[in-house]
């Protein structure tokens, strides 16, 4: 069957993590003339926006890794069958390119393209290359980062620093200068905190956030404009412990306008997930990361050293991440904002708003590529007959 130029097939697992970055190279593909599908399992069907508008393409998958011997018996057999179904699939389709955004979903639909021929790349969101991505980065046409520097790469891989997609709202922020407090009265400026975090690992944010603002001394205090994100069973304890210490607080469980809470905040508290971190570098605002413990190969830890190695942000593991520890830190950046400006504006340096454009730009190459390959082949075949 001939190859379809203009079909790029996505593949990722059904987490927001692997989607999102998924969607906005779709939607940058459909920009360019492509014709993008996804390829996922039955949680990818949950996801509108982009990729709820393309062809979404459902196979088998199962993790491998952390399992007991019958879990992982149970993963390789789901594996194998994924990859049947994909073998399958390339062979129906024949897209120009396979994009692999990690999760185990992905394995399969990227494994069969290499066997069959068809360009791929793999794009890894995290500081440490996630466990699906390892089985396929030495043998993928290309690999995109996420970081400047990613662990657990292997020396041979084709490397490209593209930085991470985000929501198209958060690079429009680029042009919205910090909000500086060095000019304001110190006595009467507010301060506003944006808290971060969804439901995996947030209670200890609703624990030690409000208990950290009431030891600031009551000038501070009245300073304080908080808007946080807390899990719904949460939400009425945290709004008395702010209520108990006089701080203006607006709380819910989701904020649909996250990014004009971003242009507006001097300070981000957050777990250090990829996608919240490709958020605060685009749109240049400083944060206290508290890395997710028990995230796989503790990559949030990465993530969070990441940034803080370029001076955007202060990383706080969650086991010194105490009302007394935080509420120090918070006072010193407080009363020195100049210390705020420059880890903005560091923050910033390192963002990379054109990161799905970037992306995009590496699978349109891999496309030209493989329609020279698949015109240089059909020549050299056509030439063949006619001699014989």
């Amino acid at each position: 069957m001939t190859a379809d130029r203009t079909l790029i097939l996505l593949a990722a697992g059904g987490t927001g993590g692997h989607m999102f970055p998924a969607e906005a190279l779709a939607g940058e593909l459909l920009r360019r003339g492509f014709t993008p599908a996804l390829v996922t399992d039955r949680r990818g069907q949950a996801y509108g926006g982009t990729l709820g508008a393309i062809p979404v393409h459902r196979i088998h998958a199962g993790a491998i890794a952390g399992r007991n011997v019958f879990g992982l018996a149970r993963g390789i057999a789901t594996l194998a069958l994924g990859t049947a179904e994909a073998f399958l699939l390339m062979r129906r389709l024949r897209p120009a390119v396979v994009v692999g955004f990690g999760g185990y979903a992905s394995v399969p639909a990227v494994a069969a393209a290499i066997a069959t021929g068809i360009p791929t790349a793999i794009h890894e969101q995290n500081a440490v290359l996630g466990r699906a991505n390892r089985l396929l980065a030495r043998r993928v046409s290309q690999v995109a980062t996420s970081f400047a520097a990613v662990s657990a790469l292997p020396p041979d891989a084709r490397v490209v620093n593209t930085g991470m997609p985000v929501r198209p709202a958060i690079p429009v922020l680029r042009t919205i200068p910090y909000p500086s407090l060095a000019a304001d009265d110190p006595a009467s400026a507010p301060f506003r905190i944006l808290v971060l975090g969804g439901s995996q690992g947030a209670r200890i944010l609703s624990e030690v956030i409000p208990a950290a603002l009431a030891l600031l001394p009551e000038p501070l205090r009245r300073r304080i404009d908080i808007a946080q994100q807390c899990r719904p069973e949460d939400i009425e304890a945290v709004r008395r412990a702010y209520r108990a210490s006089g701080i203006r607080a607006d709380l819910a469980s989701f904020f649909t306008d996250v990014p004009d809470r971003l242009a507006a905040a001097h300070l981000v508290i957050a777990r250090a997930g990829a996608s919240t971190v490709a958020e605060l570098t685009t749109a240049g605002r400083p944060a206290i990361l508290v890395p997710y413990p028990h995230a796989v190969d503790d990559h949030q830890t990465a993530n969070a050293h990441a940034v803080a190695e370029t001076g955007g942000a202060w990383p706080m593991p969650q086991d010194v991440f105490t009302p007394p520890a935080l509420a120090a830190r918070l006072q010193s950046l407080i009363e020195m904002p100049v210390m705020l400006e420059k880890a903005a504006a560091c923050a910033r340096a390192t963002g990379h708003p054109d990161a799905a454009s970037r992306l995009a730009d590496v699978v349109e190459a891999l496309a030209t590529s493989s329609r020279h390959t698949t015109t240089t082949t059909t020549t050299t075949t056509t030439t063949g007959r006619k001699v014989a």
